[in-house]
């Protein structure tokens, strides 16, 4: 008997032919999309193609047609046809160096919920320049988990507490909190400047700048931002403040404070470059200062309140102690 020749471009290996599969429903992904659920199933399938098998029917529910809006329900079968998948690049594995700090760093967990103090420096995502992130290491860390998802974002350089959802009703449940304002989210940050005045709530709209998808500036036509700054105490030539978030815009705080020129200390793009120096030589401080201490909120989905707070980190607690 012979071997029939290979015809793939690169290693003469073709692509493997995915034989018909049957997935069970479960309750992590209760009233999904079944678009959004094959995504989540095939995830190194172009978009097009996905709708293209559910449009011609050979994605199944109990054995009958379904439309990308279709929500499944626990229980249910799906059945994905064969088809042709190019084969996976390895994705990069975070050391376990990382996973052994993330499991240390899980402040609560319960059914539904994961409080984690995410330290700085590590993104939420992985994306470019990032091979991995937060919520890519705590998979890694939680293989036996079959639904983490992050309920919201956290800068790169920004430390403190970070939500993740054990599954989809707790994650739907927690962006309605966010968006009707009904987590309370507080951070501590350092600025350059005396604040005078107190207690102050700052109302503008955000809006990104052009060709820069990374950074917002205070503009007309933009997304409404609104916090509250609470001097907490006052040094020789900065402020520690206490920030209560009642909206959450893309580097919010950030760029607020800097419109009020009071310059985040360690900022790299908002701040003050010669201050950011300054500071890093003379009183260690190598990063932003900025830290997610306290959230409290009211899961609906169980009843359930959930209060957190955690000290300032170690790095920027260190800066307060050399300040004059």
């Amino acid at each position: 008997m012979t071997n029939k020749p290979h015809t793939s471009q690169e290693n003469n290996t073709p692509p493997k032919k995915q034989s018909v599969r049957f997935v069970t429903v479960t309750e992590s992904s209760d009233g999904q999309r079944i678009d959004n659920f094959l995504m989540r199933e095939l995830k190194n399938v172009p978009r097009s193609y996905l709708y293209r098998i559910l449009r011609k029917g050979e994605v199944r529910v109990d054995k009958k047609r379904a439309k990308p809006s279709r929500k499944l329900l626990t229980g249910e079968l799906v059945r994905i046809p064969p088809m042709v998948l190019p084969e996976q690049k390895k994705s990069k594995q975070a050391p376990q160096q990382l996973l052994n700090q993330l499991e240390k760093a899980i402040l609560l967990e319960d059914q539904d919920l994961i409080l984690i103090n995410k330290p700085a420096g590590l993104a939420v995502h992985g994306g470019t320049g990032s091979p991995y992130g937060l919520i890519e290491a705590f998979r890694q860390l939680r293989q036996n988990l079959p639904f983490v998802e992050l309920a919201h974002r956290l800068d790169k350089e920004t430390s403190g507490i970070v939500i993740l959802a054990k599954n989809r009703k707790a994650l739907l449940s927690l962006h309605e909190l966010f968006k009707s304002g009904e987590i309370d989210k507080y951070y501590q940050t350092l600025v350059y400047g005396q604040w005078k005045g107190g207690r102050q709530r700052v109302s503008n709209t955000l809006k990104k700048e052009r060709g820069r998808k990374q950074k917002v500036q205070v503009q007309k036509g933009g997304k409404l931002a609104t916090s509250i700054f609470y001097p907490k105490k006052t040094f020789a030539e900065t402020t520690l403040i206490e920030v209560k978030l009642l909206t959450g815009r893309m580097h919010q705080i950030r760029t607020q404070l800097a419109d009020k020129d009071f310059p985040i200390l360690g900022d790299t793009q908002y701040g003050n470059f010669a201050l950011n120096r300054e500071y890093k030589k003379n009183l260690g401080l190598k990063r932003l200062f900025l830290h997610a201490f306290s959230v409290k909120f009211k899961l609906p989905l169980s009843g359930k309140t959930y209060q957190q707070e955690i000290p300032l980190a170690p790095d920027l607690q260190e800066v307060l102690s050399k300040l004059p």
